[in-house]
């Protein structure tokens, strides 16, 4: 079982910064073998994938945070960092961290969540 626990959220000006982090413990496989997703959920929408980056550091982004948010990993310190900049009063929303474990061959894969932290952004 994988404990995900995240910080860093909270209120913040319009064009300000953020650094989210996520750690990660319990795991039997390693860190270092895990996916992780940066996912966000603002009021009344659905939760949508902000960021990603994979075991091997291939990394992916929305379109609507390209060029402003930086997904990163440190495999010695068990954790994953979301850093937010320029950030937009649309950026408001529950964010929460997601690991995904593969089986040998990528048949069948663990996913595990954070309870989230809140990043509001004021206009």
């Amino acid at each position: 079982q994988v404990q995900l626990v995240e910080s860093g959220g909270g209120l913040v000006q319009t064009g300000g910064s953020l650094r989210l982090s996520c750690a990660a413990s319990g795991s039997t496989f390693g860190f270092n073998v895990m996916d992780m997703d940066w996912y966000r959920q603002a009021p009344g929408k659905q939760r949508e994938l902000v960021a990603a980056i994979s075991s091997g550091g291939s990394m992916d982004y929305a379109d609507s945070v390209k060029g402003r948010f930086a997904i990163s990993r440190d495999n010695a310190k068990n954790t994953v960092y979301l850093q937010m900049n320029s950030l937009k009063p649309e950026d408001t929303a529950v964010y929460y961290c997601r690991a995904s474990v593969f089986s040998l061959g990528r048949a069948t894969v663990s996913r595990y969540w954070g309870q989230g932290t809140q990043v509001t952004v004021s206009s």
